[in-house]
């Protein structure tokens, strides 16, 4: 109200208008699926990696020395960085998968190492004092308190992801994507698209990191009865 201007700053009730405006068009799901469909893709590849690589760190200290660099290193190079480099090598339209995946490994091998760290020696002593099997072992000591504690870092990560990925799709403008729509909005100064893209990002965003997380309870759950 005290700008007066939509096209520098657009008002709430615009914005919600553009919103039911865009959304009953199929390319604004078309995008909106092309975004999800490869920022979940990475996500998924870099949680799975993250988790798969701290295993192994915990049970080689080797692996984890070697491992510690690389994980200092992805955590401090911003994204930007990233996707400068990868456009080289990679086209704009894989690129999000990447960014996504570099984006939650470092974060994923962090936490999982961590909650492995966070496993009681006595129960494992007792484990193998009684002999119980390796698989039952790594599932009850190791796995499942893993799985019922990830659910804030998976939650962040899924953020992180749905952020880095954005932005890389801005940098690279692949066609048919969020990003591409977002700088389309920039250019020509449409900031009620903006903003009702944003919302998109946001909702997305939200309802990724909800599913995953009751699916990792699921996981949990199901993996008790075993």
């Amino acid at each position: 109200m005290a700008v007066g201007r939509d096209f520098l700053l657009a008002s709430p009730l615009t914005v919600f208008a553009r919103l039911c405006e865009l959304a009953v068009a199929p390319q604004f799901w078309r995008a909106a699926m092309y975004s999800l469909l490869r920022i979940l893709s990475g996500f998924l590849l870099g949680a799975l990696a993250g988790a798969a690589c701290a295993g192994l760190a915990a049970r080689f200290s080797r692996l984890r020395e070697l491992f510690a660099p690389l994980w200092l290193t992805l955590r401090a190079i911003p994204v930007a960085s990233f996707v400068v480099v990868a456009l080289i090598w990679l086209p704009s339209r894989n690129l999000s998968v990447l960014i996504s995946f570099l984006i939650v490994f470092p974060l994923l091998y962090a936490e999982t190492g961590a909650q492995i760290d966070r496993a009681d020696p006595q129960l494992a002593e007792m484990a193998r004092l009684f002999r119980m099997p390796a698989a039952r072992k790594l599932l009850y000591l190791y796995l499942l308190p893993a799985l019922r504690g990830m659910g804030p870092a998976c939650a962040t990560a899924m953020g992180l992801a749905w952020k880095s990925g954005i932005a890389a799709e801005l940098i690279s403008i692949p066609t048919g994507s969020i990003g591409e729509r977002l700088y389309q909005a920039k250019v020509y100064l449409m900031t009620g698209d903006l903003f009702a893209w944003t919302i998109l990002i946001i909702l997305l965003s939200a309802a990724c990191a909800r599913l995953f997380t009751a699916l990792l309870r699921l996981i949990a759950a199901k993996l008790e009865g075993v």
